[in-house]
């Protein structure tokens, strides 16, 4: 299935898990498995971002790459790799979730997050305007649970927290809620593949 950038009016309830994907791997599809089904989403898509802000470029696979190893751990249905943030033209998460809304009126997205972004969001443009106005899942990741769960961002939303069930249930709020995902920890990790890959 290939996303529409311009847009439609489907009332639908979509997962962004956005990330450079650098490569893509089991982890990624694990999480945008378990969060479909917690949730009860109709799509996941991997949303593979030309270029992190807050990542280096040194050691960055070129995006027709990253966008390759994204398609190959989607099933093109449930779980979609698009570009559409390329097309869209847009560089931080508030700027893309703006642009989203907008095209796709009618959807409810809910954007998902590993523990270590919930960590970082802090330092992400318009972070508390993206909280405010989306519903945030944070699924855990291995080092970082305990951490996110006691930072900055999570005691900030600390009072808009919901049951997973629940985060997309009834009229929007007037601040979005957030919801911790449990969920077993996937040890796969982008850096280390990458590392395996050099070391080969």
């Amino acid at each position: 299935m290939t996303i529409n950038a311009w847009g439609d009016r489907r009332c639908r309830r979509i997962g962004l898990l956005g990330g450079s994907f650098n490569p893509a791997h089991e982890g990624h599809a694990h999480v945008a498995r378990v969060v479909r089904r917690a949730l009860r989403l109709d799509e996941v898509w991997l949303l593979v971002s030309p270029g992190n802000p807050l990542k280096p470029r040194a050691g960055m696979a070129p995006f027709a790459q990253r966008l390759a190893s994204a398609r190959r751990i989607a099933d093109g249905r449930r779980i979609v790799a698009t570009d559409i943030e390329a097309r869209l033209g847009t560089r931080y998460s508030i700027a893309t979730l703006a642009a989203l809304r907008r095209r796709f009126p009618r959807s409810r997205f809910v954007f998902v997050i590993g523990a270590d972004n919930l960590v970082q969001l802090p330092r992400w443009r318009g972070w508390e305007a993206l909280v405010s106005r989306t519903p945030i899942a944070v699924l855990p990741r291995p080092g970082w649970t305990r951490v996110a769960l006691a930072g900055k961002a999570a005691h900030r939303m600390a009072r808009h927290r919901r049951r997973p069930a629940a985060l997309l249930s009834g009229p929007r709020p007037a601040h979005a809620p957030w919801s911790f995902v449990p969920a077993t920890e996937h040890a796969a990790s982008a850096t280390a593949i990458r590392a395996a890959m050099r070391a080969a």
